[in-house]
């Protein structure tokens, strides 16, 4: 599987050099490129700047010519003149051929060809009325100073395109400049990546051949490998029939546990409460038949016997409870927990009658879970909040969820208790009251952390003496 992107790796690196090759051609083209552009612009600016002198040379031989034959009258002096005036036009187009793109060089072009236009008009009158003889009117032609003016504004307008295309010639210049550069630095990054997947090839190649080597030594020890594992798998599978005996066996005593459990448990349920239900009994006759028999000191020995009695009797009940919730299937489904804390506070209430109880439910709740289960677990909540909240003169107790601790909760205004054995609340038979203030059995939290520890859940608490506790639990 290793060969065959081995041997496609090399057909795609050489695609891909050339692929590079072709773009580093195609971006040192485009910057060659660039930069003949950019120097053909400061050639056309040079061109320009030429061409506006030209323009005024040709204007100021025109000039000079036409001056020459106002003063002496001999004709040769107009040659210049007539050559100036047939050159002119062209040198403007020319002019405007080149700045065609710069808009400010239009306008100036136009005014100019309009000043040219009216001086050599001028000139030509003045260079007629020469030929009439009519010195007296050239003279006032001349002195006018019109011509002067005239000059000057065309002085002015070249100046103003020279400096235009001045102005021109220093950006294409600098860009000009700056594409040479990334020209260079084009050709320059080209033969660095040339020379890299030269250098890359040479290095893949020598890698090929150090992994071809290696792969011959590997496979010469793969051999070795080979015959190791063989060995090693057949002492695994040994290994493994062993395993699964022990498993069995451990199988089988776990079952002979659960028996044994499933015994004691008829044996505490049938076995135990014989004696007990006869001691209570025979503890009942002796009360009642053999009252004026016994004085008071016996009498209430008797009582204490009952008490006694009965009180096993709940405790075995609480163990048989606590023992059915372990061993219990968990079914799994949704319920409407609101509903279900009302059910338990009804029957709370019923069994109440004399006191004043609240219950605040928040409404709407609902929970996935094991109901029966869960409505066991609320039963010795809510009936603790209950008894240990007795001494007060209206009990109010509270359910709901914590969004914050994301947690069902039940809070009471009851007796509370020290934080400080908070460590033992869900263990059997740890109280943290004695029977004196509140009657209890020990195993009420130890059922209610069984049922949320079976549901994959945590259980905790908070209090402080005389001023009621919280219990927060999860359904996993």
């Amino acid at each position: 599987m290793r060969s065959r992107p081995s041997r496609l790796f090399i057909p795609a690196l050489l695609v891909l050099a050339a692929i590079v090759v072709a773009l580093n051609a195609w971006f040192g083209f485009r910057a060659i490129q660039s930069l003949r552009d950019s120097e053909s612009w400061v050639a056309y600016t040079w061109q320009a700047v030429n061409q506006v002198e030209m323009i005024m040379g040709s204007i100021k031989d025109a000039e000079a010519a036409s001056r020459g034959y106002l003063i002496t009258g001999d004709e040769s002096f107009l040659q210049p003149y007539l050559e100036a005036r047939k050159e002119l036009p062209e040198q403007l187009n020319h002019f405007e051929s080149l700045t065609s793109t710069n808009p400010s060089q239009s306008q100036r072009l136009v005014e100019m060809r309009a000043v040219l236009e009216q001086r050599l008009n001028l000139l030509q009158q003045a260079i007629d009325l020469r030929h009439v003889d009519d010195h007296q009117t050239v003279q006032a032609v001349v002195l006018s100073g019109t011509g002067r003016v005239e000059m000057e504004h065309l002085r002015r307008i070249a100046d103003e395109m020279e400096a235009e295309e001045r102005r021109q010639l220093a950006i294409r210049t600098a860009n000009a400049d700056r594409d040479n550069r990334q020209a260079h630095l084009m050709i320059a990054l080209a033969s660095v990546l040339d020379l890299l997947f030269i250098v890359f090839l040479f290095r893949h190649f020598s890698l090929e051949r150090n992994m071809r080597v290696a792969a011959e030594m590997d496979a010469d020890r793969l051999d070795n490998a080979h015959a190791e594992s063989e060995k090693h798998a057949r002492e695994i599978e040994a290994l493994n029939a062993t395993l699964e005996q022990r498993v069995k066996e451990r199988t089988a005593e776990l079952e002979a546990i659960n028996h044994e459990l499933e015994a004691f448990s008829y044996s505490v349920s049938h076995d135990l409460r014989a004696p007990l239900r006869t001691i209570d009994g025979f503890s009942l006759a002796l009360e009642e038949d053999y009252q004026a028999a016994v004085d008071e000191t016996g009498r209430d020995y008797i009582r204490r016997v009952r008490n006694g009695v009965q009180r096993m009797g709940q405790l075995i009940d609480a163990l048989l409870q606590l023992s059915r919730i372990t061993r219990a299937e968990i079914t799994h489904g949704s319920f409407d927990m609101s509903y279900l804390v009302e059910q338990v506070a009804t029957a709370l209430r019923e069994e109440n009658p004399g006191r004043d109880i609240v219950f605040n439910i928040e409404p709407k709740l609902t929970a996935t879970g094991d109901s029966r289960l869960v409505r066991v677990a609320l039963e010795n909540l809510l009936g603790n909040a209950v008894k240990f909240s007795e001494k007060k003169p209206s009990t109010v107790i509270d359910f709901g969820w914590d969004k914050e601790k994301k947690a069902w909760f039940v809070r009471d205004n009851g007796a509370g208790f020290d934080m400080v054995y908070a460590n033992k609340l869900f263990g059997a038979f740890h109280r943290l009251h004695g029977d004196k203030d509140f009657r209890g059995s020990g195993i009420g939290l130890a059922t209610v952390a069984r049922i949320v520890h079976r549901h994959h859940g945590t259980i905790w608490a908070d209090s402080v003496v005389d001023h009621g506790a919280t219990f927060w639990f999860t359904l996993g």
